[in-house]
Order: C-alpha cells, then structure tokens, then sequence
C-alpha cells in the first residue's frame, strides 16, 4: 500500500473560475507572443519539426532560436500528460500516487544548500545568580558533505511526517567531481531511506549510470518504470521565457528513459517575471506549460509533475524573499494551476529568510506551510530544515519542522461527526447532568486510546524555561541512533561493480562500518 498522505477536503483556493481561465489564456497568449528564447539546438529542432514557429535569431556563439508555440501543441500535450503520477520507493509502502485532480498532500523535503549548520551547546551561568545556568544553541555554518547527505537521509527516514525525499544537501568533498557527484549523491540517499528520492542533475553524462544504479536496485529496467524509486528535478526555462541549453539537454534525455520528472520554474516577482500577481502568474504557468510541451513531445505519456517555486523580490537587496506573504500566495495559485490542468503539481512552503532557527524562522516556515499544505498540493517540497531562502540546512530545523506537520495532519483529520457519535455524546450529557460531579473526566480514558486528542508539543519546557532546541537536539539524536536498512550486501556489490565513480568509503560492507 502506498503512503497515505493528507487529503484535504475543501482545499484553500485564492482565484475564482473565470481568474484561472484568464491566466490560462494570457500564458497561451506568451507562448505564441513573444514565444521563448531557446539556447537548445535539440529543443528547436523537436518544436520546429512539430508544427511550431521557429525562426533562428543568431547563429553565432552561442546560438539561439525563437520559439512560438501555437495553442494546439499545449493542449494536446495536457491532454496526453498523465493525470497520475506514481513515485515509487525502495520499501512500496513508501511510494507516493498523485492523482492530478486530487488534493491528497505529501510532505517531502527540502532542495540542495551548499551550507551545512552544525549546532552545539554552550552553557552560562547567570551574573546575578550564579546558581541558575542556561543552555543556549550556537549555529556553526560550513561546506555539505557526502557524511551530511547521508545523515541527512537517515534522519529522514524516521521523520514521522515525511513522505519523500529531495536531496537537500550539496556534496563538497575534495575527492567529489562533476564527474562523479550524481553517481554519489543518489547512492548516498538511496543508501539511506527508503522513501523515494528526488534530484537535480548535475551532469548530463551521469544520466545513464544513475539510471542504471536504480534499475540494479529496483530489479530491472521494467521493475524500475513500474516502480520508480528516483525521480528529477529540472529548471529547463530560465525566467523570463528561456530554455537553458544544459538543462533543457538533461530533461530531453530524462523523458526520454520515461521516468518521474519536474517541470521546475522559479521567477523572481519583481526582477525575472513582473511584480503584479496577475503577470507572474501568467509567466510561471507560461514557462512550465512550455516544458511540459517539450516533454510530451519527446515521449508521449511522460510522467511530468507541475513545479512551481515562484519568490518575491525584496524591495531593499533585489534578493529573493521566500519569507514574504506573497511568495506563499503565488504558490496557492498555482496549485490551483495545476489542479486546473489534472497534473500532480510540485508546490513550495517552509521557506524562510532567516539564517538560523528562532522565531522569524518558525513564523514564516509556519505561515506557508500551513497555507500552502490548506490549497491541497500532492508534492510538496516544504523545505525540512531549510534556512537563508534555501542555501542553509540545519537537521535541528528539520527535526522541528517535523512536529509542525505532525500537529498540520492532526489539525487535518477529517471530523468524526455521524450519528452513533451524536448518540454517544448525547447519552454522555445527559448522564453527566444529572451526576453531583458535572464533569465529563471519566470519558477521556476511552477516546485518548483512539488518538483522537492530540498530544502536547513534543518539545515542551518545564514551564519556567525554553528548552525547545535542546530537546528537539536530544530528539534528532534518536533518530540518528536508529537504524536504517540499508541496500543489501549482494546489490551493493553489483552497484561497485558497475557504476563508475562511487567513493569507495560509501560501501559499509566493504569498509566494515554497516549499522
């Protein structure tokens, strides 16, 4: 049985019909006026030979292409784009089925940062009272590497909330190479959860031996369509309405292997797509309905997710701003979007722009992601432990986002207001309206078994102090003192054999380390 999820019964939506007919039509009205700039011989060849207008606009270095897509090639693409997307994992009960009409939520983490934020703790003894001691989390930024990664995905695996994993860590290690850095990084997360698994490429020459590191594991390349157990990411359009020439390489050759891939775009309201709700939605719609042209162009019947990361400008550095209300308000609208179109969409919440865990942290992650999780999206990338507008991941935040969403899916349980409830409840007043007491104590035993209250915060102090970061300090040690079951000694051997690349001290059996 594949993961469960959160469906969402009457999900939040921001634009009326007529609002999403209208952004609808003005993103056709793009595609075909002024079209997109393509810096990619094979994505210009592939439209041109399907109808749409090209034209070359310079053929010098680097050369380039006008395209305009007519309204016929989008609407045939959607029609043949899968409405439901499969996202299979090492363990099947992990894997994630996304109907694009439903709103059942799946909580996955984060995308890649290049800074890691280790955390200690320093203990001070108060200046007017030196009996009373504190202890206070000090943030210690550095370079990702393989280590993290892989602790990163073992603490994942436990998360209780998350559903998926995006690997969210960028592996810098001396002996790591653009040659070899995809064999890696998907290996170490492979290695260490058996949830499904999602990334960029970093490469496009490492495309077959990923691929061929998860069929060994998935049992063959027919077991691995069935069962796709990785998944990409790609930003093939770079805003405003350019298709990148390595990117857009990456995702033809992807669609072309069939699996699980992210139409990904990411305008900066304000600097790459206009400062008005009205225009970056029509932008972002615009470029990700154009990858999603090209994908089933390509290869008909591709599963593609709808991926929007839409940011707002701050007004005082032009830098992103993923803390700001409009950033959550961009990604309602085009959950909605997606859910428009009948595509599984890739939606973005828990962002923020602080630098560390504190309170700006928690109120920005919190605002988006409740919202964001309330519009009903079936993959959402709602940053576990992400930080600095996503350059900065701290598995202390992550082990604290995790609670968020454990008391989000509490919040989320469908009511259970029947009949024999409305009996059960009644019989209750009345008995306790007639008794000396007045008071409804001795029926909570009974209701506490079913998990129907909720459980305090999981990080709760004594009630004099804060202790919320020790404790989710003491809670992310636990579940990195868990085991994780780990691929099996025979295919590791098989994936050393024949995969290129692999850093030798990633193999527990060989080097002696297994858990």
């Amino acid at each position: 049985m594949p993961r469960e999820g959160i469906f969402v019964e009457n999900p939040y939506e921001r634009l009326n019909t007529q609002q999403i007919e209208r952004i609808h039509q003005a993103s056709l009205d793009i595609l075909r006026d002024p079209g997109l700039i393509c810096f990619n011989e094979k994505a210009a060849d592939i439209f041109a030979g399907s109808g749409a207008d090209v034209s070359t606009v310079a053929a010098g270095d680097p050369s380039h292409w006008l395209i305009k897509i007519p309204e016929k090639l989008v609407l045939d693409a959607l029609e043949n784009a899968p409405t439901t997307v499969t996202l299979g994992a090492r363990n099947p009960d992990n894997a994630l089925v996304m109907h694009g009409e439903e709103p059942r939520v799946y909580f996955v983490s984060g995308s890649e940062t290049n800074v890691w934020l280790d955390v200690d703790f320093q203990t001070y003894t108060k200046k007017s009272d030196s009996t009373v001691e504190i202890r206070v989390p000090e943030f210690i930024p550095r370079r990702g590497t393989v280590a993290d990664l892989c602790k990163s995905a073992h603490a994942c695996e436990h998360l209780e909330t998350l559903d998926g994993f995006i690997r969210n860590v960028n592996i810098q290690d001396r002996d790591i190479t653009e040659e070899n850095k995809d064999v890696n990084k998907f290996f170490a997360s492979l290695n260490n959860t058996t949830k499904h698994v999602q990334a960029g490429l970093t490469s496009l020459n490492q495309l077959d031996n990923v691929v061929n590191m998860a069929r060994i594991i998935a049992g063959g390349e027919e077991e691995l369509i069935k069962n796709p157990i990785i998944s990409f990411i790609t930003c093939l359009v770079k805003s405003p309405l350019q298709f990148v020439d390595d990117t857009t390489d990456t995702f033809i050759e992807i669609c072309r292997q069939g699996l699980p891939v992210v139409v990904s775009s990411s305008p900066q309201a304000g600097s790459s797509a206009p400062i008005k709700e009205a225009g970056i939605l029509a932008l972002i719609n615009a470029e990700v309905l154009a990858g999603i042209t090209l994908g089933q162009l390509v290869n008909r019947g591709t599963p593609v997710i709808y991926g929007s990361v839409p940011v707002r400008t701050r007004m005082d550095t032009l830098s992103d701003s993923y803390g700001a209300i409009e950033t959550s308000q961009y990604n309602v609208d085009c959950v909605q979007l997606a859910r428009f179109y009948k595509i599984p969409n890739y939606s973005t919440s828990g962002v923020c722009d602080s630098k560390m865990p504190g309170q700006q942290s928690s109120i920005e992650r919190l605002f988006s992601d409740i919202l964001v999780t309330l519009s009903g999206p079936q993959y959402l990338h709602c940053a576990y432990g992400l930080l600095d507008c996503n350059s900065v991941f701290c598995l202390l935040q992550a082990v604290l986002d995790d609670a968020h969403f454990q008391m989000m899916k509490f919040f989320l349980k469908p009511p259970q207001i029947d009949e024999a409830a409305i009996n059960d409840v009644l019989a209750q007043i009345r008995k306790v309206a007639q008794s000396p007491q007045k008071l409804f104590i001795s029926y909570i035993r009974k209701v506490m078994r079913t998990g129907e209250i909720s459980p305090p915060y999981p990080f709760e102090g004594d009630g004099e102090t804060d202790d919320v970061f020790a404790l989710a300090y003491e809670r992310m040690n636990e579940l990195l003192a868990k085991p994780v079951d780990h691929i099996d000694r025979e295919t590791t051997s098989r994936i050393f054999n024949e995969i290129p690349g692999l850093l030798p001290r990633l193999n527990i059996y060989e080097e002696g380390r297994q858990e």
